[in-house]
């Protein structure tokens, strides 16, 4: 006779099949740290917890448990993180408003005649039209943008952020030898938006 477990079958009354248990008996468990008590605190950094009759190690990190050095380390890596994706921001800028006025220069037909089509005058002066890819809306919300995803939508960050995004305009305009009009209106933009953010956090802000 047989009896279909699963996929398995397993034959019953059978002299030729083995009679011996394949089941792995209970008290076979392997302990991740079998014999540790979970009370003992002997190892820094360390916690045993015990969960169905066993003990497993965990791994804790606590700052305060570290030596001084070692919190100075911490500090000095959340400080360049934070310097890091301040020139990030800076670099960005920069670049973006380089392109904006690489664009309005393209439009407004005031490179050497013979080096643009019309058609790329055209495409230019819709990329830096008001709802245009490169237009003031579009591209000081852009840069508001990346200063508050850095920022995390943490005030001080925030005003961090802005001071990194207005010199990454200075550093185009001192490149530029000055930025056009549309950079101009642009950076005007950018900061009314930080204005407002910080207005709906009831935090008022010198610019």
């Amino acid at each position: 006779m047989s009896i279909e477990i699963g996929t398995k079958v397993w034959q019953t009354n059978n002299p030729y099949m083995s009679t011996k248990s394949t089941t792995k008996p209970e008290n076979e468990k392997t302990a991740e740290v079998p014999t540790k008590d979970a009370n003992d605190k002997s190892e820094l950094g360390v916690t045993y917890e015990k969960s169905d009759g066993y003990v497993t190690k965990k791994a804790t990190y606590d700052i305060n448990k570290k030596s001084a050095s070692d919190r100075a380390a911490i500090v000095e890596q959340m400080k360049k993180a934070s310097e890091d994706q301040r020139q990030s921001l800076i670099d960005m800028v920069e670049k973006m408003m380089s392109n904006q006025a690489g664009k309005s220069k393209v439009a407004n037909g005031s490179l050497i005649s013979g080096t643009v089509t019309e058609e790329a005058r055209r495409k230019a002066a819709a990329e830096i039209s008001e709802d245009g890819y490169w237009g003031v809306k579009q591209t000081s919300q852009r840069l508001f943008d990346f200063a508050s995803a850095l920022a995390g939508d943490d005030v001080e960050k925030m005003k961090k952020m802005q001071d990194a995004m207005n010199k990454g305009i200075g550093q185009a305009a001192a490149k530029l030898g000055g930025l056009p009009s549309i950079g101009q209106q642009t950076q005007d933009a950018a900061n009314q938006l930080f204005k407002e953010y910080y207005e709906s956090k009831g935090v008022e802000v010198d610019n």
